[in-house]
């Protein structure tokens, strides 16, 4: 038999344990996460959190420098470099072809350099063997905003592994440009006491290059700091989410106990 006082105070403890389930499963989860509800993260929530994952930071520049340790310690490359000069045609009045050179010489040059600028000078330079860095200078008398071409020499650079394939692609070039100028004359049938010829002012010298790891060094730093503080935030998000839910298990657990 159930009087009226108890039936009212059994549906009382009722009311009670119900209204203050959400607010022990709130406190809970509060308690597991202390950064619940507090919006975006903090610099000293940022701070704290790098500090705590200190490890994942560490393992992160550990792996990010083992994959950059090719980057950070290049071959040798090698450079060499040699300066042709277009000649005209030995004369009497001008005997030394040197004292004799007009900046219609140099007009010359840059147009076979255009050539070999060109899609099908580029293919012919492959053809003849030529491969990776190289580049073609013309003498510039003027400025970079206002160049102007008036001596007919040309600076040729390579830049190989080894120094023996550097100075073989500068020959390579050398060759594919003279007979370039060649092709040039017979095309405007200039005769043969008059024709232009290709000479070079200095052979080809091979230079080592100082390897330039700055930028290696940089580069792996700020990757290594990206990939270190992501992994640090998403791991520090993965174990607060791990601890809420057992926090919530526990709860219920607590709930269903008699």
């Amino acid at each position: 038999m159930t009087t009226d006082g108890g039936t009212d105070v059994k549906t009382g403890a009722r009311a009670a344990t119900t209204a203050t389930g959400p607010a022990t499963s709130t406190a809970a989860d509060a308690a597991a996460d202390p950064g619940a509800g507090a919006g975006a993260l903090t610099p000293e929530g940022f701070t704290r959190v790098l500090l705590r994952r200190w490890h994942v930071l560490l393992f992160t520049a550990l792996v990010t420098a083992t994959a950059c340790y090719p980057a950070l310690r290049p071959p040798p490359r090698y450079q060499s470099s040699a300066v042709l000069v277009v000649k005209p045609p030995r004369t009497g009045n001008q005997p030394n072809q040197l004292t004799n050179l007009r900046p219609s010489l140099a007009t010359v040059s840059y147009a076979v350099v255009q050539q070999l600028q060109a899609a099908e000078g580029k293919a012919e330079l492959k053809k003849a063997g030529v491969h990776g860095t190289y580049r073609l200078t013309p003498r510039n008398s003027g400025t970079s905003a206002t160049p102007s071409y008036s001596i007919p020499t040309l600076q040729i650079e390579a830049e190989q592994t080894a120094p023996e394939e550097a100075d073989r692609v500068v020959q390579a070039i050398v060759g594919v440009y003279g007979r370039h100028l060649a092709a040039l004359q017979a095309r405007q049938n200039v005769p043969a006491a008059s024709l232009l010829t290709v000479d070079l002012l200095n052979r080809p010298g091979t230079v080592a290059l100082p390897p330039n790891r700055t930028r290696a060094v940089a580069g792996a730093g700020a990757l290594a700091a990206l990939v270190g503080v992501v992994s640090a935030l998403w791991s520090e998000r993965y174990a607060t989410a791990r601890r809420r839910r057992r926090a919530a298990r526990r709860l219920t657990a607590a709930h269903r106990t008699p």
